[in-house]
C-alpha cells in the first residue's frame, strides 16, 4: 500500500514538471511561525494529576514545506514516541497537522488557524480516543515567546483540557 501511495505521488510530480517549466513552489509567508519552533526542546506533560518528561527536536523538512517533529518521553513509565508534520494549506487557508505516535495506528488530523496577536496556534480535528473509535480533538499552542510553547488538547467537547503540555526550548 505504501508502495502504491509513493508511485502515485512520483507520478503526479513528474507529470506535473513535465507540464509545465514553473519554478517549485515557494513557502508561504505563513510558514513562518513554524519555522520559529526548529531546534531541540523539553517537554513536560501533565495528566490527571501526574507529570512526565520527554523530549522533542522539530525540524523543516520536505522541501521547507513541513516542520518535522519527533518526541520521546517517559510517558507515565513506558516508553512514547510520537511523529508531526505541520504545514499551512495556501488552498485552504489554514494550518494542517498529522500527528502519529506508538499508541496507535491511526493518526490524528487536525486543521486551524493562528492568531499573531494573541501567538496562539488554535486546531480542530480527529483521531482516535482513548477507546480506539474516532474522537474529536482541540489544540491550543499559546507561544508567548521564542523559547516557550504552552500546549492544551481537548478531548470531545471538554472545556478543560484533557491534558497540557509545556515545551521549553534548550539552550
Amino acid at each position: 500500500m505504501a508502495l502504491v501511495r509513493t508511485l502515485c505521488g512520483l507520478a503526479l510530480a513528474f507529470a506535473a514538471c513535465t507540464a509545465t517549466a514553473q519554478d517549485a513552489p515557494k513557502a508561504p509567508p505563513e510558514l513562518d511561525v513554524l519555522k520559529k519552533l526548529v531546534g531541540d526542546w523539553d517537554a513536560t506533560m501533565k495528566f490527571g494529576g501526574m507529570e512526565s518528561k520527554g523530549k522533542v527536536t522539530y525540524k523543516m523538512e520536505v522541501g521547507g514545506m513541513w516542520l518535522v517533529s519527533n518526541l520521546e518521553s517517559d510517558l507515565f513509565g513506558q516508553k512514547f514516541h510520537g511523529k508531526g508534520l505541520d504545514s499551512y494549506d495556501t488552498g485552504k487557508k489554514k494550518y494542517t497537522s498529522v500527528w502519529i505516535d506508538s499508541m496507535s495506528g491511526s493518526p490524528m488530523t487536525m486543521e486551524g488557524t493562528f492568531d499573531k496577536e494573541k501567538k496562539t496556534m488554535t486546531l480542530a480535528g480527529e483521531g482516535p480516543g482513548m477507546d480506539g473509535k474516532p474522537t474529536k480533538f482541540r489544540s491550543v499552542s499559546q507561544m508567548p515567546d521564542n523559547d516557550t510553547i504552552n500546549f492544551s488538547m481537548y478531548m470531545g467537547d471538554g472545556k478543560e483540557p484533557s491534558f497540557t503540555v509545556v515545551y521549553k526550548r534548550r539552550k
